[in-house]
């Protein structure tokens, strides 16, 4: 228990290196709502990039056939991890589930984690998740979840052409990768915490993460702002 709550802590550390205090959730003023969507849609840039990347190299690519199959996609690009004895990550991302009608609205989240033992430094690394059935899927409807705890997570297997055939990748509900120098590898990003940025969804859609990603309050993909636009559209491109 007290391991458990002193890696909560750290995870909490983390929030603060990685992006300052935080406001509370409520009324924007129009400058704030802007500013919400200028960086909205730098992510959505940098997390398309990211994608773009990830798929251009067929043998380092994420497989067509798990694309085909998931249910959600979440970047998180240049992900800061800081540390000195105690270290701590954080970054912005996006997701967006499939739908009847195509891939929806990205939706803005958040992805921290916090570290022990000895360290020091400073890395940037991007993230790329699947999720692969609707267990994953109702986990993102929560305020906050823990991958690896609430959400069973796997290292991705690389290749356009390879297959899932561990037993790992075939139960996980998440299949993770990332980057922080050169090529993509599957990696097992235990220990993260996802939460959603409703500061941005506020004030991109006017609705929270959760009315978003459940269809309870759709934005029509015809009426996608254009700072999130190109996330959704390199979406469409990769994951048919």
């Amino acid at each position: 228990m007290f391991k458990r709550n002193y890696i909560t802590a750290l995870t909490a550390l983390a929030v603060v290196l990685a992006f300052g205090v935080a406001g509370v959730s409520g009324q924007m003023s129009d400058k704030e709502k802007r500013d919400q969507v200028k960086k909205a849609g730098d992510t959505a840039r940098k997390a398309s990039k990211v994608l773009d990347e990830l798929m251009r190299i067929p043998a380092n690519s994420i497989p067509e056939s798990l694309l085909s199959k998931a249910k959600a996609i979440a970047v998180f690009p240049g992900v800061k991890k800081v540390a000195f004895g105690i270290g701590g990550s954080g970054g912005q991302g996006l997701i967006s589930r499939r739908l009847q009608s195509g891939w929806s609205a990205p939706t803005a989240f958040k992805l921290a984690s916090g570290s022990v033992g000895f360290q020091i430094g400073a890395s940037s690394t991007d993230y790329v998740l699947l999720f692969m059935n609707e267990d994953g899927l109702k986990n993102l409807l929560e305020d906050r979840f823990e991958l690896g705890a609430e959400g069973s997570v796997a290292a991705g297997p690389v290749g356009r052409t390879a297959a899932a055939t561990t037993n790992a990748q075939l139960e996980a509900e998440i299949l993770s990768y990332s980057r922080s120098k050169g090529l993509f590898a599957g990696v097992s990003l235990k220990g993260g915490v996802i939460s959603p940025d409703n500061d941005r969804n506020m004030a991109l859609y006017g609705f929270k993460a959760n009315e978003l990603l459940t269809g309870v309050n759709k934005v029509a993909i015809a009426d996608i702002p254009p700072a999130t636009k190109v996330f959704q559209e390199v979406v469409t491109r990769h994951a048919k």
